[in-house]
């Protein structure tokens, strides 16, 4: 075999096995999700309070998601918003499943096919109104509420925890509900 075909081979392989890894992690290292949980309770629709930005929700406001159960036991989720900018409504409809055990607030969802990434619930209140949600590392996060409006105090108390987390909450986007 030549060096040029090994190479290649070699580059395949690892390039695999990154997005093996990838599809694998799916919390921070140091985060813990919310135990235990109950999904019954998350389940339904949620405001976006606020949000790090990136690319499927940039220019995004009056942002929601809405969580129900398929008949397979996954979990569909409807994300929605009006993008300013293209001025119109935008809308992503995935599937989410658990990463562990279903009283661990650890989930992989996946808007396009096979590839999931992660959907960590990391702190909550107890009646299910607001929540603090990461992504498979530090560069999402999600701040969401039952209301369009998060009393100041509930938003503080998850940026500090957040902070405390290692999150840079200083890049937190706040969504608008005008």
């Amino acid at each position: 075999m030549d060096t040029k075909k090994l190479l290649i081979g070699g580059g395949l392989l690892l390039g695999a096995a990154a997005l093996a890894y990838r599809q694998l992690k799916t919390i921070p290292s140091g985060v813990k999700a919310v135990r235990p949980f109950d999904v019954s309770k998350f389940l339904g629709e949620w405001y976006e309070a606020a949000r790090f930005d990136y690319l499927f929700e940039k220019h995004v406001d009056y942002a929601t998601a809405e969580y129900s159960l398929n008949d397979d036991g996954s979990i569909k989720v409807v994300n929605r918003g009006y993008n300013y900018k293209k001025k119109k409504q935008v809308e992503a409809v995935g599937r989410a499943v658990f990463a562990g055990d279903e009283d661990e607030a650890r989930l992989k969802v996946s808007f396009w096919g096979p590839f999931y990434s992660g959907y960590n619930v990391i702190a909550i209140d107890d009646k299910y109104k607001y929540a603090l949600v990461c992504g498979r590392n530090r560069h999402y996060l999600w701040i969401l509420s039952r209301d369009k409006n998060m009393p100041d105090d509930i938003a503080k108390s998850y940026m500090e925890k957040a902070e405390q987390l290692g999150f840079d909450t200083s890049k937190l986007i706040w969504t608008t509900y005008n």
